[in-house]
């Protein structure tokens, strides 16, 4: 073995001491670089089993294929986003449990949910307690963002809200299809169904109509001869039912069983091609308000449509378009952020005024609902028909 001279040896026993003062600032810097590069969890809330399931799947799939566009292209100010899913089964208790579970076990810094009003309810008071900022989907009942006469601070949506899609359908009842005699049968249990009859009735009346009936049913019920023998009675010239799918198909079906002729109108929940299958047609004539038609000729509207098919290979509804928007809501606030704490995400959101969406172009305002349009969808050969779109 070779004897090393003093200088020689020296100059080793210094490179050994650097060489492991380097090797102890990488790992030192290991951490750190770990720790920038965690991904952004996203708690996604939704109704993925139950009565809505189509409506949870519809939008689970839009939010999905939004964080997936965005992690291919690089993420979010160099991180990753990593959706985390829960099935809340349309039931507010879910919805609470579901929140509260992303908020704690995830240190979810946001959320995407829920669909129905009842449990997005359910959630809001949540994620004001954690100051998390959420957005739903498709929850239109004014309450969401609004507790009271206080705008809640962290609750965001990027559906129109109930006061517009109830006067809508009014306008057209009254001005388009002339009619001057409504019956109402609402669900007394569900806070979309209840808040959009109200909102019909207010101004289906001030354009000089006349409410013959107004009743109610509660969700799940397969029975509603009592109700719509009523109806038949009261000779209505349209009856408006804001109730969901599975529930709006049956009162469909029994409704020309019964004989009733007047056509039946509602609102965004019936929006799922479940409807058609369990109606087999007895809606034919009928007419909804929705947030978009996959039948829109706009380049934004078919190009999310290619993609979304090219994912899911299924065609997109309202859900699906709504899930998406809500995710691009929150990757552009998350961009334009100062940073990625939840508060500055929030104050991000509450600053959007024109975000180029698949259902429109998304302005928040002072409660933080977006002002947009809404389209009319009518129902011919037990199939959805894109009608008009109707301005705010």
């Amino acid at each position: 073995m070779r004897k090393l001279g003093a200088v020689a040896l020296a100059t080793l026993v210094a490179g050994v001491a650097c060489s492991k003062k380097d090797e102890g600032k990488q790992q030192a810097a290991a951490p750190a670089a770990q720790a920038e590069a965690a991904p952004i969890v996203i708690g996604n809330v939704m109704p993925l089993s139950g009565d809505i399931a189509t409506f949870g799947e519809g939008a689970n799939n839009g939010v999905k294929l939004a964080v997936d566009e965005a992690n291919a292209a690089g993420g979010v100010k160099g991180h990753k986003l990593s959706l985390q899913v829960y099935d809340t089964q349309g039931k507010p208790e879910e919805a609470a449990i579901a929140s509260t579970r992303a908020i704690n076990e995830k240190k979810a810094t946001l959320l995407i949910g829920e669909l129905g009003s009842t449990s997005t309810l359910a959630l809001a008071p949540i994620a004001e307690a954690n100051k998390i900022p959420a957005i739903s989907p498709a929850s239109t009942n004014p309450k969401v963002t609004k507790d009271g006469d206080k705008t809640r601070a962290y609750m965001f949506r990027v559906c129109f809200i109930d006061p517009f899609q109830g006067t809508v359908m009014a306008k057209f009842a009254s001005q388009t299809l002339k009619a001057k005699r409504a019956a109402i049968i609402r669900d007394v249990g569900n806070d979309y169904s209840m808040g959009l009859a109200d909102y019909f009735t207010k101004t289906f009346k001030e354009l000089g109509g006349q409410i013959v009936l107004d009743v109610s049913y509660k969700a799940g019920d397969q029975d509603f001869k009592a109700q719509l023998t009523k109806v038949k009675f009261a000779k209505p010239d349209i009856v408006y039912v804001p109730g969901y799918y599975t529930d709006v198909a049956l009162i469909g079906r029994q409704s020309r069983e019964l004989g009733v002729k007047a056509p039946l109108a509602g609102g965004d929940g019936w929006d799922s091609a479940k409807l058609y299958e369990i109606a087999q047609g007895a809606l034919d004539g009928g007419f909804f308000t929705n947030h978009y038609s996959v039948e829109n000729p706009s380049p934004v509207v078919q190009e999310f449509a290619k993609k979304y098919e090219a994912a899911y290979h299924a065609k997109p509804d309202a859900f699906g378009a709504l899930g998406y928007d809500a995710a691009l809501l929150a990757i552009d606030a998350m961009k334009r952020a100062t940073d990625l704490t939840p508060t500055a995400i929030r104050d991000a959101i509450e600053k959007t005024t024109s975000l180029q969406g698949v259902t429109g172009t998304i302005r928040l305002d002072a409660d933080h609902n977006p002002v947009k349009s809404a389209v009319i969808i009518g129902i011919e050969k037990n199939a959805p028909k894109y009608v008009a779109t109707v301005e705010p």
